[in-house]
């Protein structure tokens, strides 16, 4: 009698031939992530930058209504015409990348002169500052579909650069202001108000059941507060008369409440009317002036229901 052959059950080799399909697939992944690699790496290689700054120290520039300046003082950016301003950090550490190392969508070769570029005018002048004090003049000339022509100082070499580039420029103060935070306050968290005015004090308490109505009204007029438009971005102690917001004229508003199981204070002061339907308000240890609507203020002070009182 012959004997018999072991047959292999099905499943180890069904098991060996996931293995191998396995093996397969990442040697595959490998092989196409180093080719993704050596593409990455081939089409940087081949990238002409119109400049290549290792450290951006000031950054100036002029597009149409006057220079604006910022400069690094210890880490830290401020905006050189008043370095009290609450510069937004992530502003100018843009402008220090995208400038610094400006990529070129095309280098032109044997041009024709920098007047037919529009350089005798420029549309735009971004001028960069390194560690050394060594200044880059970036010069947006004519635009040309989706591009600017550029150029630096006076090599009279031509590029053309994303217009995107210059779109990251602004020459609003209140695009780059750092705000204040401002707390999440309702009805369901507000603890209490106190307010003082013109040396008298009245108090919203919502453990007191008749103060039902009257906590409900103010955290309505605290919780509908935006901190988005400010009339002065660091007032000086001897300017806060200007606003009705010096000690002698600001109502103070003291609300405290609750966040994240804590208890927190939140100081408000409110000063006088814009003229426009505002008021200036200013919040804790703040130094920005901010305008805050009429009707906000009036729901925070419970105005009405202090008229109704007093008729």
């Amino acid at each position: 009698m012959g004997t018999k052959k072991k047959q292999i059950p099905a499943i180890w080799i069904l098991l060996g031939v996931l293995v191998l399909l396995l093996a397969v697939y990442f040697g595959m992944k490998i092989m196409n992530k180093k080719q993704e690699q050596k593409a990455s790496e081939q089409a940087e290689a081949e990238t002409v930058y119109i400049t290549d700054i290792s450290e951006v120290k000031k950054i100036r520039y002029d597009i149409g209504n006057g220079e604006m300046a910022f400069e690094k003082q210890d880490d830290v950016w401020v905006y050189t015409a008043d370095n009290d301003f609450p510069l937004l950090q992530s502003y100018p550490e843009g402008l220090a990348d995208t400038f610094g190392k400006l990529k070129a969508e095309r280098e032109l070769k044997d041009g024709d002169a920098l007047s037919e570029y529009g350089f005798d005018e420029p549309s735009y002048t971004v001028i960069l500052t390194d560690s050394d004090g060594n200044d880059t003049e970036l010069y947006f000339g004519n635009s040309v579909g989706d591009n600017y022509y550029v150029t630096v100082g006076d090599t009279g070499e031509v590029y053309t650069a994303s217009s995107s580039v210059i779109g990251e420029i602004t020459e609003s103060l209140s695009e780059i202001a750092q705000y204040d935070d401002y707390p999440n306050i309702g009805s369901g968290n507000l603890k209490k108000e106190v307010i003082t005015q013109n040396g008298t004090t009245t108090t919203y308490d919502s453990e007191n059941e008749d103060d039902t109505e009257n906590i409900s009204a103010v955290a309505g007029g605290l919780g509908a507060v935006t901190l988005d438009t400010a009339a002065d971005y660091s007032v000086e102690d001897e300017d806060l008369e200007i606003y009705g917001l010096d000690e002698d004229s600001r109502i103070v508003v003291e609300a405290t409440y609750t966040q994240n199981g804590e208890e927190e204070t939140l100081i408000m002061y409110i000063g006088c009317e814009d003229g426009e339907g505002n008021r200036y308000v200013m919040i804790n240890e703040s130094k920005i002036v901010y305008l805050i609507s009429d009707a906000v203020c009036g729901n925070i002070l419970n105005e009405e229901a202090e008229t109704e009182a007093e008729e």
